[in-house]
């Protein structure tokens, strides 16, 4: 949980990312939900205008806050950004197009939302699943399908919510809406303790799993009821 000793975010990345591609508005991103056995994978993206922005400097990793300083900061992010959104992937679209592209969509999705577009964006980790992969013959036939991933500048950034503004931003919003959506889902379906667990592999939900079954909700392409395993994507 966090302490007075977390390291500090600050905005330095996001000036840099500014001044190099000479924009204004950039995004950060931060994913929640990618390792769980249920619910879905949720993105949130926090766009700031680097002309007006002021530091938020008690921004962290939605991981290193309680639930409830998590839902006090909410607000404020959203009040502080210039533009944000949250997208989410359900657990029926990572099984069917795996990780990786369910990101994506969850990603664009996300964007979408956001009254005022990024024009570059932070993206947390080391891998770059949010730019839109290049298009084959049966992407351009498939016109109706919907659109995923972005066509701007993507830069990424390892532990990019522990020390970038935009980024933990993004994490509180995509933290506090799938929180909320899989204690809703809670009362459907109690026995698998998601309001404790968000659908992570917990032993008491493994074990729920393998009495009752997996639900409609579940990542049924997932290795469910064993010991923990990391799941395969497909881009």
């Amino acid at each position: 949980m966090a302490t007075s000793k977390a390291q500090p975010t600050t905005l330095e990345h996001e000036r840099a990312l500014a001044a190099a591609y000479g924009a204004r508005f950039i995004g950060g991103v931060d994913e929640v939900g990618r390792g769980a056995l249920a619910g879905p994978i949720t993105v949130g993206i926090a766009v700031i205008d680097i002309h007006a922005v002021p530091e938020f400097g008690e921004l962290r990793d939605s991981k290193l806050l309680t639930p409830a300083r998590r839902e006090e900061l909410l607000p404020q992010v959203q009040a502080w950004a210039a533009g944000y959104g949250v997208g989410h992937a359900s657990a029926a679209e990572i099984d069917q197009l795996g990780v990786t592209a369910a990101l994506r969509l969850a990603g664009s999705r996300a964007v979408a939302q956001c009254t005022i577009a990024p024009e570059v964006v932070l993206l947390d980790g080391s891998y770059d699943w949010l730019t839109a992969p290049e298009q084959d013959l049966f992407d351009l036939l498939a016109d109706d399908r919907e659109p995923a991933g972005l066509h701007i500048p993507v830069r990424t950034l390892i532990k990019g919510d522990m020390t970038c503004q935009s980024i933990a931003g993004a994490s509180i919003l995509a933290k506090v809406e799938r929180d909320g959506l899989m204690a809703q889902a809670a009362s459907d379906y109690p026995a698998f303790g998601w309001e404790i667990n968000k659908g992570y592999a917990t032993a008491t939900h493994r074990a729920a799993i393998e009495k009752l079954g997996p639900c409609d909700l579940h990542r049924k392409s997932w290795n469910l009821t064993s010991k923990p395993q990391k799941a395969e994507g497909k881009a």
